[in-house]
């Protein structure tokens, strides 16, 4: 085959992809945050009632602590009294001080529900449509960019990728608003109360930064080599996995095992350095914030002998601290949070704005029936421009024709098939469909008159039968078994448990390769399309089976123009036209006699056959 992969996938949507990780940074984080925000604004309306909620619910919940500093000083004036004798503590005042305290709290958490909620469905929202419009984008991406691709890597956007942001998005967003405006209004409070307390709490913020700083510039590299060593470890699994029953066949358990165990411990080295170093961060806070304490407990006692405050304005102060100090901690994990939606954001669009297919051209052609003339005129290509594969190709190819293109692995007979349904576009030269050129078709209209047989069969989860009218949507069930009969399929259907509602799992592996070539040639049966294409179509079937389909093609292929891909060349013999290509040239055409009469590299390709099977 002329076409060329970087890895051989498992399936359509194969294999784990790759994830983000905390840490992990964009490569333009300032563009990729903006493309993220010009992305939103349809719901900017709801982002805006996000910030207003969150900033209502941290202004109730800040003003708690200044509240319930009235009912300590209440009961610390009251307690005074009742030992001098005289009064006592106005426990109904406290009573009410509590209860606009508790109504406070509920509000908070009330307002931070809505936000909370209101923030959860636009995050769904957009991975919704993120999903959604990665999944239209696939149906127009070029051929080329899969299959310079795994499929793995396509699979990471859709999943981890729109997961991390979507998750990062609804964290960030709110913890944002609500740190800032706590850090806000707690400062403001905190001045309310004391000058000079506030003052003395500030000095452990410089403190705070440059601790946090150093842990977050030490733990970086390690969580990015974190990520990179998963990413290894995942693709491992997925390969040993996928030809489990190779390597076991070869004796390769101990190297493949010697191979993960060396990856994992990279992976456990890289991991155990940046969680222990993130994780100094919390204690690291905690002690700095306790320092806070003492300081605030000695100038708030000193302050409250002259009677400059009171207890509870003091008790009020060592929480705004605390609540201080929490929100500075929560704006350090939602900055190295940003850097990881970042991060995944720009995979997204990085893959949105990849180059697509032209799926419809201005004055496109449109008929109403396609007869089935197709003319290869000096058609030359190359997967790359300076790699030339297909030099100067041209056939000319009536109605009803059957053509076999035969040659060695590599001479450019599937990318001859790719080139005629527009995967690629040629080079130089040109390919017409019934006098017009395919570049003059809509993609979709032009594809639709192909039927198509492949070597590498796919199917999908889903019934037998659902997989056969495949072909044709509307196609009844009736129809669907008669497509089966003429495919030979029908017999081995019946014998499977549930007939034609046998359910397939995710690759097909419960019926046998043979099997599923025999479904896929149903399918092609059902399309009735007037142009076909079978690229070693019977390739997996034995030589019995091999025959009988033989037959249900040559019915199928009558008076339909058929291109047939075949290496046994035993299969062609009663081609019209028998195209033989070497190194992206024909070098030899005619008929299955003339060809063994020139004694040329098609004869010599049969004997070799013939005697390897002899």
């Amino acid at each position: 085959m002329a076409e060329q992969r970087t890895k051989r996938p498992r399936g359509p949507m194969g294999g784990p992809g790759r994830g983000m990780m905390p840490g992990e940074k964009p490569k333009d984080f300032k563009n990729s945050i903006g493309k993220l925000v010009r992305y939103l604004g349809r719901y900017w309306y709801a982002i805006v009632a996000v910030m207003i909620f969150a900033a209502v619910s941290t202004v109730f919940s800040v003003a708690g602590p200044k509240v319930m500093a009235r009912a300590t000083n209440a009961l610390v004036e009251g307690l005074g009294k009742k030992i001098a004798g005289t009064g006592s503590i106005d426990f109904t005042y406290i009573a009410k001080v509590l209860l606009f305290t508790l109504g406070l709290y509920i509000c908070s958490a009330v307002f931070s529900f809505i936000q909370g909620m209101i923030m959860t469905g636009i995050t769904q929202k957009t991975c919704y449509r993120m999903r959604k419009e990665i999944s239209e984008k696939i149906n127009r991406m070029p051929m080329k960019y899969f299959e310079s691709r795994t499929y793995g890597e396509v699979l990471s956007r859709i999943t981890n990728d729109v997961d991390t942001l979507g998750q990062s998005l609804n964290q960030s967003v709110t913890q944002i608003i609500t740190s800032v405006a706590t850090l806000v209004g707690t400062l403001v409070m905190m001045i309310s109360i004391s000058g000079i307390m506030t003052l003395i709490s500030l000095v452990i913020l410089p403190v705070s930064a440059i601790l946090i700083s150093f842990i977050i510039k030490h733990s970086q590299k390690y969580f990015r080599q974190q990520q990179e060593y998963l990413g290894h470890i995942n693709g491992q699994v997925e390969e040993v996995y996928g030809g489990h029953l190779v390597v076991q066949a070869y004796n390769k358990q101990e190297s493949t095992i010697k191979k993960f165990e060396d990856t994992n411990q990279i992976l456990f080295q890289s991991a155990w350095k940046s969680q222990f170093l993130s994780g100094l961060m919390q204690p690291i806070m905690q002690f700095v914030g306790n320092l806070g304490y003492v300081g605030v407990a000695i100038s708030g006692g000193l302050l409250a002998i002259r009677g400059t405050i009171g207890v509870g304005e003091i008790q009020a102060f060592i929480q705004y601290v605390r609540n201080f100090t929490q929100p500075i901690q929560q704006i350090a994990q939602v900055a190295n949070m940003l850097q990881s939606m970042a991060a995944a954001s720009e995979r997204v669009f990085e893959f949105l704005d990849e180059e697509e297919e032209e799926l419809t051209v201005e004055h496109a052609v449109h008929l109403d029936h396609v007869d089935g003339y197709v003319d290869f005129s000096h058609v030359s290509f190359g997967y790359n421009p300076d790699q030339i594969i297909i030099r100067d190709f041209s056939a000319h190819v009536t109605p009803g024709q059957k053509i076999a293109i035969v040659g060695p692995t590599g001479a450019g007979k599937t990318t001859m098939v790719k080139l005629l349904m527009r995967f690629y576009d040629v080079t130089g030269g040109a390919i017409q469909v019934d006098g017009h050129d395919i570049r003059d078709f809509n993609r979709q209209e032009l594809r639709d008159a192909f039927g198509m047989v492949l070597q590498d069969t796919w199917l999908f989860k889903g019934s037998i039968m659902e997989n056969i009218r495949y072909g044709r949507l509307d196609a009844t069930d009736e129809e669907v078994i008669e497509a089966a009969k003429a495919a030979h399929a029908h017999h081995f259907i019946q014998t499977l448990p549930g007939g034609y509602q046998m359910e397939l799992n995710e690759d097909a592996s419960n019926v046998s390769q043979g099997q599923k070539q025999l479904l896929t040639i149903a399918r092609a049966i059902l399309a009735d399309n007037p142009i076909l294409i079978l690229d070693e179509a019977t390739s997996s079937v034995d030589t019995r089976t091999e025959v009988r389909i033989q037959k249900a093609l040559d019915n199928l292929m009558r008076g339909r123009t058929s291109f047939i891909i075949a290496h046994r060349l035993s299969t062609i013999r009663n081609a019209d036209l028998i195209l033989v290509m070497k190194d992206g040239d024909i070098i030899e055409q005619g008929t299955h006699e003339q060809l063994l009469a020139q004694k040329g590299f098609y004869a010599d390709l049969y004997n070799s056959q013939f005697e390897e099977n002899a």
